[in-house]
This record gives C-alpha cells, structure tokens and sequence, in this order.
C-alpha cells in the first residue's frame, strides 16, 4: 500500500524550487574529438593533472589523431589549445565516432568551385559599403555581445546573445527588402543556435558566399567569459557590413550568406554542423571568409595575418589582392594549426575558405578564454576591428558581385 505524504510536504514537492532541485542532471555525453598530433601529448599530461583518465586514441591519419571524450571536458581541452597553442578553439567535435574517423581524410575541392575567377572590377561597389562603415557601430555590436556575463554554448546567456543579434539583425533589414532573411539555425546538441542572415542573389542564387565568425565564449576559469575580441569583435566587423549593405542598398549577384555559429570554442561544432548540411545538401558555396578576432593589434608591423594552413591558396591571393587593391593596410603570412577555428569547418567539406587574423597568431590577444577580453584591452575603440569590416565588404562586393547606392 503506497503511504500518502503529510499535506505540508505535498505541497512543497509542487513549488518551483522544490521542482528546480529535482531537476534532471544533463548527461555527460560521448564525444569524439579530432586534434592536430602536436597536441595530443599536452593533452594527455593536462588530462592526467587534474586526475582524469588518459584518453586512448582511436583513429590517426597523418597530422589528426581522433579522441573519444566526455562533453564535459571540451572546455579544459580548449583552455590548453589557447594557452599552449595560441588557437581557438584547435579542435573538432563530433557527435559519432564514424564521423570523426571520415573526416580524418579530407574532402576533395568541391567541383563547382573551379568556375570562379578571382576578379577586381567592382571598385564603386567597394568603396560605397567601405565608405560607409563606421568604427562606433563596430564597438556598439562589440560593447553589446560583450556585455553577457558568457555566451557559452550551453548557457542561457548565450541563447539571449544569439536571440539579440538575430534582433540587431533583423532590424537593419527594410521591409521592402524581401530578399533578405535572418534565421536561427538550431542545434539539437546544445541549447544556443546560430544566427544567418541571407541576401538572395539576382541572377547567380543558387551560388553562395559566406562570412562567418563565431557567437560564443569560453573562460574554463570562471563564469565571466565577455569575449570582447574572441569573437565579439569578429561578429561586430561583419555586422556592420550588413548594415552598410542594407542602407545602401546593395543586391548582390550571388547570394551571400552571414553566419554567427554557436558553440566554436568547444570543438567548432556549429560550423561543423552548418558546413556538412551545405556539402550534405549540395549546395554551391563558392567562398568563405572567417572573422575570428578582429581588434587586437598585437603585431607592430602588420595589421593582418593570413592563415595559410587549412585554407584555400587560390582565394588567400584573392584576399591579399584585396587588401592591397582596396584597405591597403600592411599584412603577412602566418599558421594557425589544426582545427583552430572555423574555417576548417568548411574547409574539411571541401570548400574554398580563408581567415584574415588580427596579427600573426602567436602576436593575438593573450587575454582571450579570461574575464580579461573586455574592449578596454583593445583601447577601449574598435579601430582595428573596422579594419576587417572593410575586408569584409571588399570580399563580398567582389566575390558576389551586385550593386549599392
């Protein structure tokens, strides 16, 4: 015979904090991690430190080395890679082991790709979206993201980061512009989704460039994660182009794509997801430009570092045409490693990507993964992040082509 609670204790098992307490704990899921060979030994003497069990490897192929992992030990992995490494995030999640092991060969070029000629002939449109940038609309979107205690990936905070960029967003848009929409894009792993803004070209739709950078932060230290140059300043350098684009009404030829991707710093699995449903869905993506930490100017002599490692040659000369022909801002090569953000992401589906960084990577904002990236540490301006708005616009308005007023 089942015995009846007294009434008092009845009716505290329905009050919200009663029910908050019996809330069921998430489970620490599976994973399945990719890391360049040069990590593997730190990771294992970091896992080892703090008592764990030293992870077995299940799969290599030349450089990578596939790791089954729990979730929660992304965010210790990703605190090395930026601490010894210098990278952000410097690996790749998976939700399978037989995705992990595929992706340690790389996907061939995807073949449409070999249509596009790299051309400079669209200075007016250039100039018009350059010339209208402004840095205090860069530090507004950078003040904004920043002000979130995190937006870690599986935070609630970084649900409203997103939910409020998809607002900004939207609100650049005129509603006469119904070739322009702003969508989240969930993720069935973790609460925080991405956000992507469509232009639908005019005459060349059904073929796409995207500019990304990525929503979330990280401080595997504490709570406070501002993420003021990792990536807020990458997100806002973008962000202003889209709203340069809007006002000045630019129609692109190609259709053009912006992407804040959610959880980057734990394994770029956002774009990892979004880069796979393109490739999956054949859809034709013709270029991809990373913004990942734009406003720190850690190098003296150069304002920009092109990566060279895992990114497509052809657009990097492209990129630096760019620069040279139009921002004309002194930049040079440097190396980022494996995985370390996410243009490998569509890099490893075959894709033609390329990220211009804020110095050489070993000269980039040590104050990132802490409750030290706050705007301050750029001089409180976003000078240098304007300075990729404007590669931004320079990208788009010569790869996708079109007209603005």
């Amino acid at each position: 015979m089942k015995k009846l609670l007294p009434l008092s204790l009845m009716l505290l098992s329905t009050t919200p904090a009663f029910a908050e307490q019996k809330k069921p704990v998430a489970p620490d899921r599976e994973v399945w991690v990719s890391i360049g060979a040069d990590a593997v030994a730190p990771m294992r003497e970091s896992f080892k430190s703090v008592g764990w069990e030293e992870p077995t490897a299940i799969a290599a192929k030349d450089s990578a080395t596939v790791f089954r992992l729990r979730e929660s030990q992304l965010g210790r992995l990703a605190t090395l890679m930026h601490e010894r490494f210098h990278r952000c995030a410097g690996f790749i999640t998976f939700d399978t082991k037989e995705e992990a092991i595929a992706a340690l060969e790389p996907a061939p070029a995807v073949a449409p790709q070999n249509l596009v000629t790299y051309t400079l002939d669209n200075a007016a449109t250039v100039n018009t979206l350059m010339g209208a940038a402004t840095e205090a609309n860069v530090r507004s979107t950078i003040t904004s993201l920043s002000s979130y205690t995190t937006r870690y990936y599986t935070s609630q905070t970084g649900v409203d980061a997103a939910n409020w960029l998809r607002t900004r967003w939207q609100s650049f848009v005129p509603s006469t512009r119904t070739d322009v929409t702003v969508e989240l894009y969930r993720h069935t792993g973790w609460a925080q989704p991405s956000v992507i803004l469509t232009i639908r070209g005019t005459t060349l739709p059904n073929e796409v460039v995207v500019v990304g950078g990525h929503l979330d932060s990280i401080n595997q230290s504490g709570t406070a994660a501002p993420g003021a140059d990792d990536d807020a300043s990458g997100v806002a350098s973008f962000t202003e182009v889209i709203r340069v684009a809007m006002a000045r009404n630019y129609r692109p030829q190609r259709t053009v794509k912006f992407m804040a991707y959610a959880a980057e710093e734990v394994g770029l699995r956002g774009s990892r997801e979004i880069a796979a449903y393109h490739k999956n869905n054949g859809i034709n993506v013709v270029g991809v430009l990373q913004l990942d930490m734009t406003n720190y100017k850690g190098s003296a002599s150069y304002d920009v570092g092109i990566v060279t490692d895992n990114t497509n040659a052809a657009q990097n000369t492209f990129l630096r045409n760019l620069i040279t022909t139009y921002v004309k801002i002194p930049h040079t090569n440097t190396s980022c490693g494996y995985g370390c953000s996410d243009h490998a992401s569509w890099t490893g589906q075959g894709f033609a990507a390329s990220i211009p960084f804020e110095a050489t990577v070993s000269a980039g904002s040590p104050y990132i993964h802490t409750s030290g990236d706050t705007l301050a540490r750029s001089g409180g301006t976003a000078n240098h992040a304007l300075k990729f708005t404007k590669i931004a616009a320079a990208y788009v308005a010569e790869l996708a082509k079109g007209t603005a007023q």
